[in-house]
């Protein structure tokens, strides 16, 4: 129990800091209507058979028949509009909740960090993005309300039977509480096993439906194709079978529940019988609490659909919590000293589930280019991280300028080439992108486009051959008016003139700032003034131009 309200919690405290006044209002409306309801009943049921009696009697004469029936028609008005009114808030305070929490997501995946857990496992947290989300709109509308609603309805009616008499009123409470709650509890718990099953089944169905489209030629061509298939087909089975344990359960529940139904109307007709016959009530009044009674598991009806989605609702709860924590801010890099791009002093940083050693002093004068070399897996790429400020440091001492890092990967959008480009400076002027798309190569390739600068581009930049991505990510770097530049294998990919074009433009806008190139290629490394060799995480030597060990840390690299 302790284990739920954790991850309860933070979706709880996000739900109310964001809509607090429509979800209490969603849940006053959703108490009016089933009370209204249940008042309506019993009141149509006392008046019908008042008229009845009233009729065969003298008292026909003086009977009121407009007040109660004018009772009926308010209460039938305030159900209605109370019904309206619930769709209305309910639905609308679960959808502003669950926008504010797919913001929270997003800019929690937005975090230093984050975008590399995303590389990792998208198809999984697509999901989660998705289907746990749209899960966890039952915790509101399944689940809280109905349980709310639910307990009101159950003192109210105690309330209105105990009027008639004591014990009729406390009996009905206890044994309508007992087996209200008691029935959706229990086909919770037994739902619960397969309400994760059938997640964890449609998660992998996503997954490896995503595997088969994107990689399907390379599936095709290691003769797996069908292996792919059944591998679906398993997991939509896996979803199917606990679909069908859920809608056993499902029906369980309704049979409990109209067996509890049936029970409650036949012990209460012969409860208010027994009082009628003892003159304590009147028939009149014996209709009303029975109707009463029999209206009185309706607001338990909807507590059905909630317990089969608890299970859901508490996995996504689990797997969403942890990024809705709020998490202070890094704090930014200080700022090194004058003449300096950055200084590290016995540095330590660690990415998910990997560490790099500590880094012993190296720092990188204003003005410089620095390349990094070293074995895959040796910190380049975590060096680079630590100096843009992805990667926090755990101990030592970081000092560096406002950096930029441009990364292996090329990452373009589904947008236009000048969506793509202004990210980096949205403020750009016209003359502006013309003039880094020219010193990247890339203003005679845009300019014949049919759309010029405002050509559209697909999903990751389709459209663009590698090396026109390439210097579309270095036109983006130029805008970025930073002292201090972080590449990270800027030619990977690219053939050799089109790589020596690159290095050629990006060393004549690089003039006066700094530069640090992790890298494995020599045309790379030759363009820097020093050469750092890291080898599991430590710098083990550091070279300048001109000295024997610079010609030597070239040679040990990939020539072009």
């Amino acid at each position: 129990m302790s284990t739920f309200a954790a991850d309860l919690k933070p979706v709880l405290r996000l739900f109310f800091a964001e809509r607090r006044r429509a979800l209490l209002l969603g849940a006053a409306l959703s108490a009016a209507t089933v009370t209204a309801g249940i008042a309506l009943l019993g009141l149509s049921g006392w008046f019908i058979t008042a008229t009845s009696l009233a009729g065969l009697s003298v008292a026909a004469i003086t009977f009121d028949v407009f007040v109660p029936s004018a009772g009926i028609r308010l209460l039938a008005i305030v159900r209605t509009a109370a019904r309206y009114g619930e769709r209305l808030a309910t639905h609308d305070a679960t959808l502003g909740v669950l926008a504010a929490l797919r913001e929270r997501l997003f800019r929690g995946f937005a975090e230093p960090g984050a975008a590399r857990s995303l590389l990792h496992r998208p198809a999984r947290l697509l999901f989660r993005l998705t289907a746990d989300i749209d899960a966890l709109d039952s915790l509101y509308l399944r689940i809280l309300v109905p349980t709310a609603v639910a307990i009101g309805a159950t003192l109210a009616v105690s309330v209105v039977l105990g009027l008639l008499h004591p014990l009729f009123g406390l009996f009905f409470g206890l044994f309508l509480a007992g087996a209200g709650f008691g029935l959706p509890l229990i086909a919770a718990r037994a739902a619960r096993k397969h309400a994760r099953r059938r997640a964890h089944g449609i998660e992998a169905l996503r997954s490896r439906t995503i595997d088969l489209v994107a990689g399907q030629t390379d599936i095709l061509m290691a003769g797996r194709l069908g292996a792919q298939r059944e591998a679906i087909a398993v997991a939509d089975h896996y979803a199917a079978c606990a679909d069908d344990r859920l809608n056993r359960i499902e029906t369980g529940l309704t049979f409990g529940f109209g067996l509890v139904s049936t029970l409650l109307l036949t012990a209460s007709l012969l409860a208010v019988g027994t009082l009628v016959e003892a003159k304590v009530i009147t028939a009149p009044v014996a209709a009303l609490g029975l109707l009463v009674a029999f209206a009185a598991v309706e607001p338990f009806a909807a507590l059905r659909r909630g317990a089969l989605e608890l299970g859901r609702t508490l996995l996504a709860a689990r797997r969403v919590a942890p990024r809705l924590t709020v998490t202070a801010a890094p704090e930014p890099l200080a700022p090194p000293l004058p003449g300096y791009a950055f200084s590290l002093m016995d540095v330590s940083a660690f990415h998910e589930n990997s560490a790099m050693p500590t880094l012993q002093g190296i720092e990188l004068h204003q003005g410089e280019c620095l390349a990094v070399i070293g074995s895959s897996g040796a910190g380049k790429s975590s060096l680079l991280a630590v100096l843009s400020g992805e990667l926090s440091a755990k101990t030592g001492s970081v000092a560096a300028q406002t950096a930029t890092l441009l990364t292996q990967r090329t990452e373009l959008f589904e947008d236009s080439l000048r969506g793509n480009l202004s990210l980096a400076n949205p403020e750009a002027s016209e003359a502006r992108l013309r003039e880094v798309l020219a010193a990247a190569g890339l203003l005679a390739d845009v300019e014949a486009m049919p759309r010029g600068i405002d050509t559209p581009l697909g999903e990751g930049g389709l459209g663009l051959s590698g090396g026109q991505s390439r210097r579309l990510a270095l036109a983006r770097l130029f805008l970025r008016d930073t002292p201090l530049w972080l590449l990270d294998e800027p030619t990977e990919g690219l053939d050799g003139d089109t790589a020596r074009d690159v290095l050629q433009r990006l060393s004549a806008v690089a003039a006066g700032r700094s530069l640090v190139i992790a890298t494995h290629i020599r045309r790379e490394a030759a363009i820097a003034d020093r050469i750092a060799v890291i080898e599991g995480g430590r710098i083990l030597e550091v070279s300048r131009r001109g000295e024997a060990a610079f010609g030597k840390a070239l040679d040990r690299l990939r020539p072009d």
